[in-house]
């Protein structure tokens, strides 16, 4: 069937469409009366227990068709999959309860967020809004009897389909509303429905799982036995005079797929790799403008004729409002990510279907994640910072060694979204990032980008006559302030600190020769000194080593190895002490070079 015409092939006409039509409205009509008398249940979702055992899984593969001719269906296809996972994952299920499909779904609507994909109607695979939702019902019906569920109503399909998977014993095919699928138990369940970037998974899961799984037989509800199989789709049955076909269908035409770029800040590491990845075709997602907005960290160099989308409106309220709230603690902390959720979910529902891969900001990842636009692609993360339950995790132990501080635990982020990234994160392709720590926490799935070389400054080896030592941070204890004041305690030396926040209750610097620095000053001290729990853009750091200035700094600052470089334990005041020492005895700096 697939190429060309078929000679024996009875084209669909018309009026058997209208026909169609008006008799499923008078079926639709009949089971709301019937729904009405004996109405079922829309089950709530809920968080599913983590020591809940899986009874049943089942998955199927999602790109069955990928040839250009038929992708768009099939992407289609694909796209109405996520939509229905968001609505059907993390349903529960109380004992007795009916689970209807359409009850828990709703009616398909474009607002929703379905499109045209493929359906099978009168032997035929056509475009249908929605089309392609029989592939979650016929998995939802085959975990079910895995389960042991008591299946109350079940439809096969006239034909089998282009890469089903199941048997028609199995199958189960849905139709608004009166081609239904429900089922319950005699024990409360959970429902839980993923994509991978390859297949399609829903598994059963019980609170416990009964003494004895019996698989239940399938009952016999209208439909008729699998017959031949439907080859191909609308957009490559060669039937060109079919009302149907692809030339009297707006907007269908063959497609390779493309990447899409969901970006939030722009750091140049990731503009460079970005630029080097970039096709024709591709589609740029951009809070900003930055070149014409003048903002330098949205300014993504962007391919001349690439296909771009901004939040420019979004985007530039949430500056406004940024400059209002404080420059650190929960309530800033809250904000970012409620405006990194809110861009997000912009990006999201725009997302073109035929988008394969993706290449996300680490920012918008978890939010990317629980919109499921993730699901059914391959991605790759541009990762800025520690992943959300590393980074909190290191806080955690800050905060242990520095109780009196106020400002290591003033912010957690929720459960949820640390589960949400880590859940993205596993599904990665790739994270791309410059920093090494955070590469080594990724392993062999890390693309490690060399850091972006700054131009050197002036020094003065002489740095003044004394021993001086540059803080590019406020002092805060994330930044390693109680560890410095610890080791500089009775030295005498001076600390110039460039930022001005500073610890709520405690204060570290008691003591010790302090001041507030600019970053002219930085080519005048004895060195950089950085013992920060958390950094993740060394940028200062890099600039002192790309000029000849000696860094004292942590792992967790990322930043590669470099003969003026030295590397101390976060935490560790004592190896801090003795780093200092070292530098004192030598007190040179080096030539100025471009590592």
């Amino acid at each position: 069937m697939q190429g060309s015409a078929v000679p024996d092939h009875r084209e669909p006409t018309r009026v058997e469409a209208l026909a169609f039509f008006l008799k499923s409205r008078v079926f639709i009509a009949r089971r709301l009366l019937r729904d009405f008398k004996a109405p079922v249940s829309k089950h709530p979702s809920a968080s599913i227990p983590a020591d809940a055992p899986v009874i049943a899984e089942e998955h199927s593969p999602l790109w069955t068709q990928a040839s250009p001719a038929e992708l768009p269906l099939t992407a289609g296809k694909i796209q109405n999959l996520r939509v229905a996972c968001a609505a059907l994952n993390g349903v529960s299920v109380p004992a007795g309860g009916v689970f209807g499909f359409w009850r828990q779904m709703g009616r398909v609507t474009k607002r929703k967020g379905y499109v045209s994909g493929r359906e099978l109607r009168s032997g035929c695979m056509v475009p249908s809004l929605g089309g392609g939702l029989c592939q979650i019902s016929g998995l939802l019906h085959a975990a079910a009897l895995k389960a042991g569920l008591e299946v109350l109503e079940r439809h096969t399909h006239s034909m089998s389909l282009p890469g089903a998977p199941l048997p028609p014993e199995r199958d189960a095919t849905v139709f608004w509303n009166y081609v239904d699928l429900r089922f319950r138990a005699p024990f409360p369940w959970h429902l839980h429905v993923r994509m991978t970037d390859r297949d399609l998974v829903v598994s059963i899961r019980a609170d416990r799982a009964p003494e004895k799984i019996r698989a239940a037989d399938a009952p016999k509800f209208g439909g008729s036995p699998m017959r031949a199989k439907a080859e191909g789709d609308c957009l490559t049955c060669g039937v060109t005079s079919c009302f149907r076909h692809p030339s009297a269908i707006a907007g269908h035409a063959p497609s390779a797929g493309h990447t899409a770029w969901l970006l939030d800040g722009r750091w140049p590491e990731f503009d460079a790799w970005c630029g080097l990845h970039a096709r024709e075709g591709d589609r740029w997602f951009t809070p900003l403008d930055g070149a014409r907005f003048g903002k330098a960290n949205y300014a993504w160099s962007v391919p001349d004729g690439a296909w771009k989308r901004h939040a420019t409106v979004q985007t530039l309220i949430r500056s406004f409002r940024q400059r209002r709230i404080p420059a650190q603690g929960a309530v800033r902390q809250r904000f970012m990510l409620a405006a990194q959720r809110r861009l997000a979910e912009s990006f999201a529902a725009e997302l073109d279907p035929l988008a394969r891969h993706l290449v996300v900001s680490q920012t918008l990842l978890p939010h990317r994640w629980t919109t499921g636009c993730l699901g059914g692609r391959t991605f790759d993360v541009l990762s800025n910072r520690w992943p959300l339950g590393e980074l909190q995790a290191r806080l955690d132990r800050a905060s242990l060694a520095h109780p009196a501080s106020d400002t290591i635990r003033d912010f957690r982020a929720d459960v949820a979204l640390l589960h949400a990234e880590t859940e993205a994160f596993a599904a990665a392709a790739r994270i791309v990032t410059p920093h090494r720590g955070i590469a080594r926490r990724f392993g062999a799935k890390a693309l490690l980008l060399d850091w972006a070389r700054p131009q050197p400054i002036p020094v003065d080896p002489a740095h003044g006559g004394g021993i001086n030592w540059f803080f590019p941070a406020s002092a805060l204890a994330r930044k390693g302030i109680y560890e410095l004041a610890e080791a500089l305690r009775g030295s005498g030396d001076e600390l110039l600190l460039l930022g001005g926040a500073k610890e709520g209750g405690a204060n570290p610097l008691a003591g010790i020769r302090h001041r507030r620095a600019t970053l002219p000053e930085l080519g005048g001290c004895t060195a950089l000194v950085m013992p920060a729990w958390i950094e993740h853009e060394p940028r200062l750091a890099l600039l002192a080593l790309a000029s000849g200035i000696p860094v004292i700094a942590t792992d967790a600052c990322g930043l590669p190895g470099h003969p003026l470089l030295t590397l101390v334990p976060e935490g560790d005041a004592v190896a801090l002490k003795i780093a200092l020492a070292r530098h004192r005895q030598t007190d040179i700096h080096l030539p100025q070079t471009t590592a």
